[in-house]
């Protein structure tokens, strides 16, 4: 057993690595806005004035651009961007290089949202709570509360809780306080990864 897994087996040693490490990671970044309980797993290029809600979690490799917010439990996999709005290329006669850059506009995400590896988000949308973005899809345009969405550009193939006794049970526990709980973990090779 490593030192790695000595921790983790320890809840009390696990809890106070992570909050050392996320410390270490929020002044690497220079991430001021971000709960204490927010987690970034790996390298990420995010804006500095990004904002994240109390147990939301990024995952390796993102690349999150200026003025993103993501609520309370929000998780993004791997590879996950938050880009666009980045050149003018409608002005006739001026290569795009020269054209300049428009107004960024903001990106909200919502509580408990879950975006799944290398899902693109253009910024200006927003994401309603507990939605899901499924992997390498393309969010082009706002999506709705817990609906699930696909593809390229990202369409809706489903409802998160088609029962709205089931999604009225949720939002409660969504307007309520943050809620600590027991993170995920995959199974790898007879040992547990945490996710975050």
């Amino acid at each position: 057993m490593n030192v790695r897994d000595a921790i983790r087996g320890n809840r009390a040693w696990y809890e106070r690595y992570r909050a050392l490490r996320m410390a270490y990671l929020r002044r690497r970044h220079r991430l001021h806005h971000v709960h204490p309980t927010f987690y970034l797993a790996g390298s990420a290029q995010i804006a500095s004035d990004f904002r994240a809600g109390p147990h939301s979690f990024v995952n390796r490799d993102c690349l999150i651009g200026p003025q993103v917010e993501i609520g309370a439990y929000t998780m993004f996999g791997p590879q996950v961007s938050v880009v666009g709005d980045d050149h003018i290329f409608d002005r006739p006669g001026v290569p795009i290089v020269f054209a300049g850059r428009p107004r960024q506009r903001p990106t909200k995400i919502g509580d408990d949202v879950w975006v799944g590896f290398g899902a693109v988000i253009m910024s200006g949308s927003t994401i309603g709570n507990g939605a899901i973005v499924a992997a390498r899809s393309v969010v082009t345009h706002d999506v709705g509360p817990y609906e699930i969405v696909a593809g390229a550009p990202a369409r809706k193939i489903g409802e998160r809780f088609p029962d709205p006794s089931e999604r009225s049970r949720h939002e409660e526990m969504l307007s309520g306080p943050p809620q600590a709980g027991e993170r995920a973990a995959v199974k790898q090779s007879g040992t547990d990864a945490h996710l975050g």
